[in-house]
């Protein structure tokens, strides 16, 4: 054993050298650390954190730093700050620091909406050097470059993206792979052409298949998704359900054993309520076709017919937009079941067997005030409200506090988001916000809405322009049109209509961000655009017309007067412009005109609109009510399907329908085509 005083004397010895080790880790601790800048890892401090280390860094560092803050003020929304940022940026980067620049400066050009000058700096990035998070950052700006689009290239994105999430990030990757494949017709994705190696892609694919043929029947959905779990367990839609998938799976069918149908019965809107209340009766007993020679029925009054039909030929909500029953009517509430009329027992069409043994309670609501009517209905005992018509007393419903569940038949001025309220409505607005989509799908840019000067033409523009906006595009110009005796005189006159106008200076839909992987692209800001004019010559390309024949057969020469007949601006159309009786002169004055109607009236069911049409004496205004309530029927048997199910959609007789998160119904309409003479789908 050795001395105790030797082993103090080895300690003392070896003691200076720690003491160094330990100075110069200190010391070492104090300088830049490099390692610990990782500009591939995620951004998990503010902007003014990253500055600050870039100034107090070396040369050394100071660039990652720089990059990490230039993220941070992208996340923040600070684009100037960002922009002199990048512009600071040294010469001479490593081959890391170049691919994080790349993907940066294209998240700055993308947040401004230059997709197209993001593009080749996406192009120029390397996946290969990407870490992880760099990667799912890349996908995301692949995807907002799309714009939204629904492509073959989208779709793989997502699925190229999907492996690389977690948590929200990973659902919300799953929701928007589901949301583009379901933007694509049947035509679209039955004509994709993939790899047989996509596993993963042809599994979407053959889900997205099960849905279209399940959708309306919530056991056979279940049953087609269990099994398609079953044939691509690998599939991560098999692991995580999209949103709307899921909610479908766990809804249950709304009760519509008593169904309350509350309309006027009385008054002016009498003859709209008596051609909803036939839809909604044929739709309920099955009918699908006419009988081979059916007896033409009279609508309820036909003064009231007459004189509402130039008003409500544009669009069905017009007339109804306002309370306009008699002060003094005094009809009770039929809360028995209503029969059918006289003139539908004579000769009505085939039926299959009824949708339902729901029973149908009919109530007016022009007897009394809607309170009491909805009071009587819930102690009737109805499961389901379907009404009122009149807006005012929709707002008044919204408002009430009602435990029933409510299809109203209108939409407010102002929509309220209650969970057993929706909102279903034949307005000009749909048919505007339709008319932005299809117009901006063929390509143009830079329309122009030929509008009357009334109240019609106000909600038009500022529909359509809210839409347009959402869509991406700039401002929308508008013109307005008087009187037909007005468009008389300026067509004798050889004045014509010079497509020129003033901005819509509507208020825009509240824009929504991307933020997915890290990556957030904030909205951009919108602008109040300054007061200008455009001239046919200064880049118009689209017309949408809202008129009525009378007017459309004015206008449609007065702008030939001004653009010439060989103009390449495109012509489009309301429904308000087509009714029954356009002979094969009038389809040869529109010939080129693309015009939108209900797919009822455009020939989705040719003997029922045929039926339809000879029953309300060929009043296109009536036959689109008489579709409403056909409609309505299937919607109140689709309840809580559309209340709980984002996504929701149908085809129905006035459009493809589905349902936003606050559950209003909008439809996606038809469009046609006067071509020679015959009309023909438009492309």
């Amino acid at each position: 054993m050795l001395p105790s005083k030797v082993v103090r004397h080895k300690a003392g010895r070896f003691l200076p050298v720690i003491l160094a080790g330990l100075i110069l880790a200190a010391c070492s601790g104090q300088g830049p650390q490099t390692s610990t800048v990782n500009i591939q890892g995620p951004v998990t401090a503010s902007s003014a954190y990253y500055l600050q280390q870039a100034q107090q860094s070396s040369d050394d560092s100071k660039t990652d730093w720089q990059l990490l803050a230039i993220r941070a003020l992208l996340k923040e929304g600070k684009y100037p700050e960002a922009t002199q940022q990048l512009s600071q940026l040294p010469q001479q980067l490593s081959e890391t620091q170049q691919q994080e620049s790349l993907l940066l400066r294209a998240q700055l050009l993308i947040s401004q909406q230059k997709t197209k000058e993001a593009e080749p700096l996406l192009a120029q990035v390397k996946t290969g050097s990407l870490s992880q998070d760099q990667l799912a950052r890349y996908y995301s700006l692949q995807i907002a470059s799309a714009q939204g689009r629904p492509s073959l290239s989208l779709l793989r994105t997502y699925i190229a993206q999907e492996p690389l999430l977690k948590g929200t990030d990973h659902q919300a990757n799953i929701d928007a792979t589901w949301q583009t494949l379901t933007q694509m017709s049947p035509q679209e994705a039955s004509n994709l052409v993939i790899n047989a190696d996509e596993n993963v892609l042809q599994g979407w694919l053959d889900l997205l298949a099960v849905w279209r043929a399940n959708a309306q029947d919530a056991e056979m959905l279940k049953s087609g998704i269990k099994d398609w779990q079953t044939r691509y367990p690998q599939n991560p839609a098999a692991k995580t359900l999209p949103t709307q998938l899921s909610q479908m799976q766990n809804y249950t069918k709304a009760s519509t054993s008593i169904i309350a149908l509350l309309l006027p019965l009385n008054g002016q809107a009498q003859v709209f309520a008596n051609a909803i209340q036939k839809g909604f009766n044929d739709a309920k007993n099955g009918v699908t076709a006419p009988v081979a020679q059916p007896a033409a029925a009279q609508p309820a009054s036909a003064d009231a017919t007459a004189s509402t039909q130039p008003a409500a030929a544009g669009s069905a909500a017009d007339p109804i937009s306002a309370p306009q029953q008699s002060a003094d009517t005094t009809t009770q509430p039929q809360s028995q079941p209503q029969s059918q009329s006289q003139s539908q027992s004579q000769s009505q069409p085939a039926a299959a067997a009824p949708a339902s043994n729901a029973q149908i309670k009919v109530y007016d609501t022009s007897s009394q005030p809607i309170e009491q009517v909805m009071q009587q209905a819930q102690q009737d005992g109805a499961t389901i409200v379907v009404g009122p018509l009149l807006k005012s007393n929709v707002e008044k419903v919204a408002n009430s506090q009602t435990p029933l569940n409510v299809l109203a038949l209108n939409e407010p001025e102002k929509i309220q988001n209650h969970p057993n309220i929706c909102y279903f409505a034949l307005s000009p607005e749909d048919e505007a916000r339709d008319a932005a989509h299809h117009i901006w799908d063929q390509g143009k840019r830079q329309p122009l809405l030929l509008v009357p000067r009334s109240g019609l033409g106000d909600r038009v523009t500022n529909a359509f322009a809210q839409e347009w906006q959402t869509l991406g595009g700039s401002t929308v110009m508008q013109q307005r049109f008087g009187t037909t005796s007005e468009l008389k005189q300026g067509i004798n006159s050889g004045a014509g209509i010079s497509l020129s106008g003033t901005p819509v200076n509507a208020a825009p839909a509240e824009p929504q961000g991307v933020s997915i992987a890290g990556l957030t692209i904030p909205a951009p800001q919108q602008s109040t655009p300054d007061v200008v004019s455009t001239s046919s010559g200064g880049g118009v390309d689209a017309v949408y017309i809202v008129s009525t024949q009378d007017e459309l057969q004015l206008i449609k020469p007065m702008i030939a007067m001004r653009t010439g007949s060989r103009s390449n601006i495109s012509l489009y159309a309301s429904s308000r412009s087509a009714q029954a009786g356009a002979g094969p002169d009038f389809r040869l004055e529109m010939d080129g005109l693309q015009f939108s109607d209900i797919p009822l009236l455009s020939g989705s069911n040719p003997g029922l609109m045929q039926q339809t049409s000879k029953s309300f004496n060929n009043d296109y205004s009536l036959v689109r009510l008489y579709a409403m309530g056909m409609d309505a029927w299937t919607l109140a048997n689709h309840f809580n399907q559309m209340r709980q199910s984002a996504g929701f959609t149908l085809d129905g007789n006035t459009g493809k329908l589905s349902a936003d998160t606050d559950c209003v119904i909008n439809r996606k309409l038809t469009w046609n085509q006067y071509r020679r003479g015959e009309i023909a789908p438009a492309n």
